[in-house]
């Protein structure tokens, strides 16, 4: 697997505060690792807030998430998307 890097973390936390307008969180106050739906972490999305980061995603980093089961799993956490997205982005590079 590919080095994530912490730059493309802190882009996806941004992203993720400017795409679903969270006012009263700072970026850098989401985790990386713990699930972005389950509480755990210093937001709580919902399905609709995932359905708009998969469309911002795809559009920022020329990726595709077609499998709606696998994209769940890939917007679960920070860590997830940007893993995600490095993996996918190699792919279209070999």
């Amino acid at each position: 697997m590919s080095e994530i890097p912490a730059t493309l973390k802190s882009e996806i936390k941004k992203l993720i505060v400017e795409t679903l307008k969270l006012k009263d969180v700072e970026p850098e106050s989401i985790l990386d690792e713990p699930s972005l739906f389950s509480g755990e972490n210093t937001i709580t999305l919902d399905s609709i807030d995932a359905i708009e980061l998969i469309m911002v995603v795809q559009k920022n980093y020329g990726v595709r998430l077609d499998d709606q089961n696998l994209a769940r799993s890939i917007m679960n956490s920070v860590d997830s998307i940007a893993t995600f997205i490095v993996e996918e982005q190699a792919k279209k590079q070999s």
